[in-house]
């Protein structure tokens, strides 16, 4: 009945563990946190501490004494009260048993005979024979064999005091361990309560954690634009994107195309106008050289020829780069002008505005959807919620509590009563253990006085009293080890037979489980059941429901859900059928429908203005002849070393009005080489206006070329987008919504999973109830009492086996410590046969026939 009711405690939590993924894989990872668990105190492990050498030693016997296997065909046709129908049953049954049986008829055979032997030992020495008559004679070898007897005596002793002290630890551990049980018991009610206290706090933690699934879903459904928005402009976003990004390249191409334009008209206005001065001065200083040369002495004969040489080189006095003759850009510049009008750059930024809207544009359009589908998680909500508040868990709670409140007070009620009868077993076997004890009193005294009192230079007859006395003691061990000993094998017997059946057949079929395979044997308990277990809990008999799998599970800790197959109870799909929820949720996010039919990424106005730059001609440009003038050089001829020529020529004509006119042209050249071609080589405007014209004449060169492929292919690319978008968007929007809808559900789908887990590994752990099991069997049953009773019964076995070996040592040494009444005396003619007959029978010297008394008398205890 206790369990049916727990039973009930995991309902809740079960009911949404048996729903199937409807969904793989949920594409997040919730984090539920972890089940409050407590730990359990009681531990299973037993270390029996330095006793457990003589634990194992007795184990090793055991097995000498039955090495047979289990039998578990024995005990099934027990348990099914068919043993015995077959004869082969009992020859197995003995074969089993046949150590025990063959160690316990020794064992009464040893109780029948001792008494026996010693009755007639008793009688046989008081008709003076058995050791009885106080006579002894003198034997060559006496001194040895008194030697062995003693040293046997004393060997014999120890292993009886061994012995006595494994039995007395054995007691003591016993009694020591029934005590400290208590803890034990105490520690096992308090995890079970535990157990049940924490297993509702449990449940209402996994129903609370559905809050985390549904905030978590609700996080989402506020987030349908960044979530479904975001992924609905990703998939057109490979399109869309690069399309305008092309867009937006171009409008940042035709800037730098006008700039471009710019700087080459400004750049040949600069150098126009620096070649244009230093042409009018070259042309000047040209004309004044020539009419020098037109000259009278220049027709002299020491003069023509030079005069000639220098009228030749007076055309390599120009200028070699010439800008004035290029053609211009304006018409270009103006087209390009007229293009900028419209800001195409503005155009795009709208398209991008308009595609990166969508995530609001899903937003708005999903607003009533949305909110229909929270409802639907609030209601889910509140079910589950109603559900738990529907089973009797309190109530449940209470009985079993007061089940357990009662069994704990019985045991405490009783547990005194255990220790008080454990006292009375402590004290018996305390008493057995003491006449153990006195019989090797009464060997180690006998000892101890023999040897010390013992005096080889004294006559049998003349033995000191501390000698009499050890053989008085020896003599006093062996009475009483006759009467202890049979009494001593009757409690080794019964405690060997009961004690080593027990652990044979409960202890280690336990330790190794094979015992929990007997008890699921089909219809072994019940001839009706196929398994018991499962009819017991569960009411179905057909179940495979094990004894060894539920120990198994609950010594793993697992849930007692899973444990006991508690789905078995209950139909969840009647108390709470998450599917269906799934279902109407997942209708709702079917029913979003996004229209992206608004959105525009590139105008008419825009792609006019892209062709109308395609033929705004700036591919006409003569690139080459900008080129071509750029790479030249300001002059023809280097004007230094035209002016040195001058110079140097000028020295070889006569001194006179030329020389010195030609000279004065020399210098003329050189100043305009210095003021005017140095500055266009290398004052930084015109430099820059070289290099800048330079730097955009190739820029429009290496554009202009593809510049109409480009705009038609960024024109397709656009086109094309916005196709796709027209087009595709509906099929996308399902694919995404359906996405979307998936991740939702994966929520839901998590929470089932890991509710399912809980139940299984975390939720009602069954730990306590393992730990029942294997306290009252394994810890108490086997460890505290068996192996106790075991080795005490060992201990005192061995005691009584070793107690012959002792009283026949102990009788033989007795003759040599105690005190005789006659002796052998012989004299120098004792060889003669006749006088040897007349000293009395066989040759007893008798101390009243020559009137020697003796002067000690003789006790009446001699006469033993």
């Amino acid at each position: 009945m206790a369990v049916e009711l727990l039973l009930l405690l995991l309902l809740c939590g079960s009911t949404v563990s048996e729903v199937q993924p409807l969904h793989k894989p949920p594409p997040g990872t919730l984090d539920f946190g972890f089940v409050p668990v407590k730990t359990y105190d009681t531990n299973t492990y037993h270390e029996p501490g330095p006793i457990g050498i003589l634990f194992r030693l007795v184990h090793a016997f055991l097995y000498l004494v039955q090495p047979n296997s289990f039998p578990q065909d024995l005990i099934k046709k027990l348990a099914q009260q068919t043993f015995g129908n077959v004869q082969d049953d009992y020859q197995k049954a003995i074969y089993y048993e046949i150590g025990f049986i063959v160690s316990a008829a020794l064992g009464l055979l040893f109780v029948l005979l001792l008494p026996l032997v010693g009755l007639c030992f008793c009688m046989c020495r008081c008709c003076d024979n058995c050791g009885g008559e106080m006579h002894q004679r003198h034997k060559k070898n006496a001194d040895c064999r008194r030697g062995c007897f003693a040293t046997f005596l004393f060997v014999a002793s120890l292993i009886i005091s061994i012995g006595v002290l494994c039995a007395y630890a054995a007691n003591q551990h016993l009694t020591s361990q029934v005590r400290g049980a208590k803890n034990l018991v105490h520690s096992n009610f308090k995890d079970l309560r535990i157990f049940l206290n924490d297993t509702p706090g449990q449940i209402d933690y996994l129903v609370s954690q559905y809050n985390t699934t549904k905030n978590k879903a609700l996080s989402d459904l506020n987030n349908v634009g960044p979530l479904l928005g975001s992924r609905v402009q990703e998939r057109f976003a490979k399109e869309v994107r690069p399309a305008l990004d092309a867009a937006l390249m171009m409008a940042g191409a035709i800037r730098e195309t006008k700039e471009a334009l710019e700087n080459v008209s400004v750049s040949v206005e600069v150098l126009q106008e620096g070649t244009e001065r230093l042409h009018a001065n070259l042309t000047n200083v040209k004309i004044h050289l020539s009419n020098t040369l037109s000259d009278s002495a220049c027709s002299a004969a020491q003069a023509a020829s030079t005069c000639n040489i220098i009228r030749n080189s007076l055309d390599q006095l120009n200028i070699n780069a010439n800008f004035s003759g290029l053609p211009g850009v304006s018409t270009q510049l103006a087209k390009v002008n007229d293009v900028l009008k419209i800001d195409l750059s503005s155009l795009v930024q709208k398209g991008y505005a308009a595609f990166n809207d969508t995530p609001d544009l899903v937003l708005n359009q999903t607003r009533n959807i949305l909110s229909d589908i929270k409802n639907l998680l609030d209601l889910i909500g509140s079910n589950i919620t109603s559900f738990t508040k529907m089973l009797p868990v309190q109530k449940v709670l209470a009985d079993l509590t007061i089940y357990l409140t009662q069994s704990e007070a019985y045991v405490q009620d009783y547990f005194p009563v255990v220790e008080q009868y454990d006292f009375y077993r402590w004290l018996g076997c305390l008493i057995l253990c003491c006449m153990v004890i006195l019989i090797l009193v009464f060997y180690c005294l006998g000892l101890l006085c023999g040897t010390c009192g013992y005096d080889k230079h004294a006559s049998p007859t003349t033995r000191g009293c501390i000698s009499n006395t050890g053989g008085n003691f020896l003599m006093a061990g062996v009475g009483f080890s006759f009467l202890f000993s049979w009494v001593l094998m009757i409690i080794v017997v019964i405690t060997f037979v009961t004690g080593g059946n027990v652990e044979k057949l409960v202890c280690e079929p336990y330790e190794d489980r094979t015992l929990f395979k007997v008890l699921d044997t089909p219809y072994l308990l019940n001839q009706h059941w196929r398994s018991y277990l499962s009819a017991i809990v569960l009411k179905n008999p057909d179940i495979n429901l094990t004894f060894e799998k539920v120990y198994s599970d609950c010594k793993e800790n697992k849930g007692i859900y899973t444990t006991l197959h508690l789905e078995n109870l209950f139909n969840i799909n009647e108390f709470l059928n998450i599917s269906m929820y799934t279902e109407d949720v997942s209708l709702k996010i079917e029913h979003i429908n996004v229209n992206l039919s608004n959105i525009v990424l590139l105008d008419e106005i825009g792609k006019r203005n892209l062709l109308d730059f395609s033929s705004s001609g700036i591919d006409g440009i003569n690139f080459a002849a900008y080129l071509t003038e750029i790479n030249k050089s300001v002059t023809k001829v280097d004007l230094l070393s035209f002016a040195n020529d001058l110079e140097a020529r000028a020295d070889q004509l006569p001194k006179g009005a030329l020389e010195n006119a030609l000279k004065g042209h020399a210098n003329s050249i050189r100043m305009i080489h210095n003021q005017q071609v140095v500055p266009l080589e290398q004052a930084m405007k015109y430099v820059k206006a070289r290099s800048t014209l330079n730097q955009s004449i190739r820029l429009l060169q290496r554009t202009s070329s593809e510049f109409m492929i480009k705009v038609k292919n960024v024109i397709s690319a656009v086109d094309a987008a916005q196709l796709l978008i027209s087009n595709d968007a509906s099929l996308v929007i399902i694919q995404e919504t359906k996405k979307y809808m998936d991740m939702i559900i994966g929520y839901f789908e998590q929470y089932v999973e890991w509710v399912k887990e809980s139940i299984t590994m975390e939720v009602a752990a069954c730990k306590p109830i393992a730990n029942v099991i294997d306290t009252a069997v394994d810890i108490f049953l086997c460890s505290y009492v068996i192996d106790s009773v075991n080795t005490f019964w060992f201990g005192l076995g061995g005691c009584s086996i070793f107690l012959i070996p002792a009283v026949i040592c102990a009788v033989k040494l007795s003759k040599y410590y105690r005190r005789m009444d006659t002796e052998d005396v012989y004299d120098d003619v004792e060889t003669i046969p006749m006088k040897n007959m007349e000293n009395g029978n066989n040759g007893y010297h008798k101390e009243h026939l020559y009137g020697i008394h003796n002067p000690v008398m003789t006790s009446s205890v001699e006469q033993w």
